[in-house]
């Protein structure tokens, strides 16, 4: 299918003479008393010896080779193409009709005026109809109805391409770029290996399915394959694809229309296809199964496919070493002025190419405004919170982000349980070295994922924990909505569940299952359907939990309802014990900001309370209010009245004890 076009894209010198030669057959058959107002125009001097003789293949010869038009068909399109062209074309025509009304070609004209006719030419398969490269319009009857040539194809005549004005905003070329590690490039010479074959025969070309969450690159994978086969590549979001038969028909149509003329590919975007009705589903499948025309999935999961083979690469990020490099790149010599550890960010942060380079871009800018504002600032911070931001996932409806304030100092912890607290830090953050530099990474990716349990009743401390670790690791904190993942219906759990990890994979944020018992709790023998399944919901998180990258928080305020087999996979656990009085009191003394004013309070004294410390943070913080009503600083009196509110909502009672010498 290889073709030689003219060197100037719109030299259609070719085509006048083709024209002259249409011309004269119209005045041989033209009416003379209908040519008053013809006067020949300066096309018309070209003589028919000027015809192109060399090898040089024309678009109207190459048009007739791709639609197989017959001479009849090739002349009747050549009649409409001259309306458009030439402006004595509309005279011609209507002195031919007999009828000074009929300034345009029809199919009875043609058939009078042309050689070599024959009737299927007329007909709705007909090539020229089929392919759209004529219009039939209004008329009375087929043969005296209107005829002009379509506008993309006359372009195509004339030597300019373009893409039909129908498709604009419906399809959009993808752009091809170097940017492509050498991991992504071995995926490329697969995929141009499937189709350098069978090219050309489209219904057996099998289609090629992008999968994974590594969405950034899946297109600029398929457009450079697409670019070694010579593929013009275009792409669909699978939300504007039609869904009414006339919509798909016609889209149909028109896109292999230009695959012919254009020599394109489709990739349809199928990556976020959450809230899709089943007419696109329908849709999708039947163009993927009967479009003559290479396609291109991106999809999060495989799709299956009944009568077109499908061949499917899983699309990954670019490897740990590939980002280190291009993280090297895109800094461009900055690493190593600024002490950059690049070894954390891509230990951290999965980025995929576009997100990098973003990245060190917007960095380097602001950073130039630090520096002029002569402001102090720090590089690494800087970078390290906008990688935060960019790889921060889409988890609004399974999670609430949640804004770590608290610190070490806000933690009151045994010393034993704050040093196992301590220790999740330090491995979250040495991971990098450990893994990679010391090789543990490479002998099984199995266990890698960093996981803690904290065990303890409510109020303990155990959500402060997660937040002073997100603090110190300088990462994003969700709480997962246990109540928006569980699901009844099988199969939904573990999909919410994957929707989750993969989605904070990006980033690694940490990720925080508050009360996992009322989800991992101990596993059932096995009576029924039900037991398995929610056997198989424990297994599938254990399974994520260990593979992910980042660090995995459970909280329960019952660690005996665990399952056993699940606790000895969790790498940390840290039992959060109810604070005694002295601890109580060094939670009093840390509870009110620098800013409250207080005055005459006894730390130890309310210590003796009997509550835990989110219980010391509910009152301390209603007696504040109450002093700042009265206009007055906190004193032992507002939390006094403070603490017996709390205990009216615990349905308990305030003892002597424990309030003995407050007022």
């Amino acid at each position: 299918m290889d073709v030689t076009f003219h060197e100037k894209a719109e030299d259609y010198t070719y085509l006048f003479t083709y024209l002259a030669q249409m011309r004269e057959k119209l005045l041989q058959q033209a009416d003379p008393s209908l040519l008053e107002e013809y006067s020949e125009n300066p096309i018309a001097k070209t003589s028919t010896e000027q015809l192109i003789s060399s090898s040089e293949i024309t678009p109207l010869d190459q048009l007739c080779s791709i639609f197989n038009l017959s001479d009849f068909e090739k002349n009747l399109l050549l009649l409409c193409a001259g309306v458009e062209l030439d402006a004595s074309f509309s005279i011609l025509c209507a002195a031919a009709s007999g009828n000074e009304q009929r300034t345009y070609p029809t199919f009875g004209l043609a058939m009078t005026v042309l050689s070599g006719m024959h009737w299927s030419a007329f007909t709705p398969a007909g090539s020229l109809r089929r392919w759209r490269l004529i219009e039939v319009g209004t008329g009375s009857d087929l043969m005296s109805s209107p005829l002009r040539i379509d506008e993309r194809i006359l372009h195509y005549l004339v030597g300019v391409q373009h893409l039909d004005e129908r498709l604009l905003g419906i399809v959009e070329p993808v752009a091809v770029t170097e940017d492509l590690v050498p991991s992504h490039l071995q995926l490329i010479e697969k995929m141009t290996a499937a189709w350098w074959v069978d090219i050309y025969d489209y219904l057996k070309l099998p289609i090629l399915q992008l999968c994974g969450n590594e969405v950034a690159s899946k297109r600029p994978i398929a457009a450079v394959a697409c670019n070694y086969l010579e593929l013009n590549l275009y792409a669909i979001a699978a939300h504007a694809l039609p869904t009414t038969p006339s919509e798909i028909s016609k889209f149909k149509q028109l896109w292999e229309r230009e695959v012919l003329l254009a020599n394109c590919a489709l990739l349809m975007d199928c990556d976020d296809l959450e809230g899709v009705d089943a007419n696109k589903e329908s849709t999708i499948t039947y163009l993927c199964e009967w479009m003559r025309s290479p396609i291109i999935i991106t999809t999060t999961d495989r799709r299956r496919s009944r009568l077109r083979p499908a061949l499917v690469f899983d699309i990954e990020r670019p490897t740990t070493p590939e980002q280190y490099t291009i993280w090297e790149q895109a800094l461009n010599g900055t690493s190593a002025s600024m002490n950059v550890q690049v070894s954390n960010l891509v230990s951290q942060f999965n980025l995929s190419v576009p997100v990098i380079q973003a990245t060190c871009s917007q960095v380097s800018v602001q950073w130039q405004q630090v520096e002029k504002s002569e402001v102090p600032g720090d590089f690494n911070h800087l970078l390290w919170d906008t990688c935060r931001a960019q790889a921060r996932p889409k988890l609004d409806d399974l999670a609430q982000r949640i804004d770590s304030v608290a610190n070490w100092e806000d933690l009151v912890l045994p010393e034993s349980q704050l040093q196992v607290v301590r220790d999740v830090a330090l491995q979250v953050k040495q991971r990098a070295k450990v893994y990679d530099q010391w090789g543990f990474g490479g002998k099984s990716k199995r266990g890698l994922g960093i996981s803690a349990l904290f065990a303890g009743l409510s109020g303990t401390g155990k959500t402060m924990a997660a937040e002073v670790l997100a603090g110190e690791l300088r990462l994003d904190l969700y709480r997962i909505d246990l109540s928006a993942v569980v699901s009844k219906y099988i199969g939904e759990t573990e999909k919410n569940l994957g929707r989750v990890f993969d989605a904070a994979e990006l980033g690694g944020v940490i990720l925080l299952f508050d009360e996992a018992d009322a989800l991992f709790g101990k596993r059932t023998e096995v009576k029924d359907s039900h037991d398995r399944h929610s056997n198989v919901e424990v297994s599938y998180l254990l399974q994520r939990m260990e593979s992910y990258r980042g660090l995995s928080v459970l909280t329960t305020n019952l660690k005996s309802s665990l399952d056993q087999a699940f606790m000895r996979r969790i790498r940390f656990i840290v039992q959060f014990p109810f604070p005694d009085s002295t601890q109580r009191a060094e939670i009093w003394r840390r509870i009110f900001p620098k800013a409250t004013p207080t005055e005459n309070l006894d730390y130890q004294k309310l210590g003796q309370l009997n509550v835990a410390g989110g219980n010391i943070r509910s009152i301390a913080m209603n007696a504040a209010f109450l002093a700042a009503d009265g206009e007055e600083v906190v004193t032992m009196n507002y939390i006094l009245q403070a603490a017996k509110s709390e205990y009216i909502k615990l349905e308990r009672s305030l003892t002597d004890t424990e309030v003995k010498g407050w007022v």
